[in-house]
């Protein structure tokens, strides 16, 4: 398979993590902050951000980067709380 295949496959994997994030959480089948809907978000920025970046669409790689972040903010966060739940 040749990288421009592959990039693409990510791009199109990224595409449906976030695609099926945000279906699930609109269905109340996940939680906005699950661990879960947060992986998605993750791993769908993640791969459309590799995909934006090979063929130079800047604005979408500006977009996932702070996607990842909203998601890794929030999985700090989620752990922060555990933390403290367990403390108490």
């Amino acid at each position: 398979m040749n990288p421009q295949r592959i990039i693409d496959l990510l791009g199109w994997v990224g595409a449906v993590c976030l695609l099926l994030a945000y279906f699930l959480v609109s269905r109340k089948k996940l939680a906005g902050d699950s661990l879960n809907y947060q992986l998605l978000n993750l791993v769908g920025g993640a791969l459309l951000t590799t995909n934006s970046l090979y063929y130079g669409a800047f604005p979408s790689v500006a977009v996932n980067v702070v996607w990842i972040g909203i998601a890794l903010f929030t999985l700090s966060n989620r752990r922060g709380n555990k933390k403290d739940a367990e403390i108490s």
